[in-house]
């Protein structure tokens, strides 16, 4: 099966022996501590170089296991049932099914190729608004700063707490990285979070948020009620990463590697997919969002693909109560390679050509 299925870096972008050493290095160091309890939100070294790197007091970062985990400590603190939650439309499924899970009113702000659209965002009162400004998943897009800017505005004027997700930024192929909306608006009304899965390892589980300083206290303490302490192994072995300035060789590595790969995705659309089809083209992060308004609805492509030996995310996934996307498909390339990607492509195309002759 050739898999554009799951958001996973390839085994050749994992620095298996370096990270190993680091591991056995940060035991020799202070294994007396990571191997014991301690405090919740996170192993106190590289919680100060999170600190440091987003300007703010150390106690305002609690690191997670994957920002996933943060996610629901946070949904959990602040969603009880009927509570109004605005997410980008199409948005990540995972905090879909989350929200879903704790009975939140799940209200959708509107998207086109700059990403949100702030002007747009529904009225009302609502726990959070949810977003990925860099290499959104599912979509690819990319906010610009002007409407970054403009997000920072809304929610200083509203008192809107925004939850910027940022697994991706640094996963960058092509252009100048962007400013986050947490640097724009001096960390106002906006929590951000991120991840080491994408950069260094998704095996580590090690996400962290950066939250006003009485959430991150509330947070720590759900933290802490959920699993005592924190596995300090996992986070003193990226703190030695970091500590031996192995990260960016190693970002410049996997960016190479996964470069190859989108303009691999990109080239093989190009020539398999009809006319009428529409793409995203991301400078960076792990997906493509592709449109076939003239082919099968994408639950009935997906079945005909995987019988064809390919998979893929139907759009649906990525629409609370799978209200949308019935056209599109999510494909991820970060994880397979350039000959399957164009093999795995080919397929689908082989299959839309069936389906609508005539489109093409």
């Amino acid at each position: 099966m050739i898999s554009f299925a799951r958001g996973v870096p390839a085994p050749e972008c994992l620095a298996v022996e370096e990270l190993a050493d680091c591991a056995r290095a940060a035991l020799e160091r202070d294994g007396r501590t990571i191997l014991s309890y301690g405090p919740g939100g996170g192993y106190g070294p590289l919680r100060e170089v999170l600190a440091e790197q987003h300007d703010v007091e150390p106690s305002r970062v609690v690191i997670t296991s994957g920002s996933l985990q943060g996610f629901v400590f946070l949904a959990q603190q602040l969603v009880q049932k009927g509570t109004r939650v605005l997410v980008e439309a199409p948005t990540y499924d995972r905090p879909l099914k989350i929200l879903s899970r704790l009975g939140a009113e799940i209200v959708t702000a509107p998207m086109d190729e700059d990403g949100l659209i702030p002007d747009e965002l529904p009225d009302g009162d609502f726990a959070f608004l949810y977003t990925i400004p860099t290499f959104q998943n599912p979509s690819g897009r990319t906010m610009s700063v002007e409407r970054r800017l403009r997000l920072a505005e809304i929610a200083r004027e509203r008192r809107l707490l925004v939850l910027e997700d940022d697994p991706y930024g640094l996963v960058r192929y092509d252009g100048d990285p962007l400013p986050s909306v947490f640097e724009l608006a001096d960390g106002e009304q906006i929590a951000y979070c991120s991840s080491f899965s994408k950069t260094v390892s998704p095996g580590v589980r090690v996400g962290w948020f950066v939250l006003p300083a009485q959430l991150a206290a509330e947070i720590e303490a759900l933290a802490v009620s959920t699993y005592i302490s924190p596995p300090y192994l996992s986070q003193a072995t990226v703190h030695e990463f970091l500590r031996r300035e192995s990260f960016g060789p190693n970002l410049e590595r996997v960016n190479g590697l996964l470069s190859e790969r989108r303009d691999a995705m990109l080239d093989a659309l190009t020539r398999e997919m009809p006319e009428d089809a529409t793409w995203t083209k991301p400078a960076g992060g792990y997906f493509v969002w592709l449109e076939l308004p003239s082919g099968p609805p994408s639950s009935q492509l997906l079945a005909e693909a995987e019988d064809a030996g390919v998979t893929f995310v139907k759009g649906s996934d990525f629409f609370p109560g799978g209200r949308g996307g019935e056209s599109a498909l999510r494909l991820a390339f970060s994880f397979v390679s350039p000959d399957e990607i164009s093999d795995g492509v080919g397929r689908i195309g082989g299959l839309v050509r069936a389906a609508a002759p005539a489109a093409l």
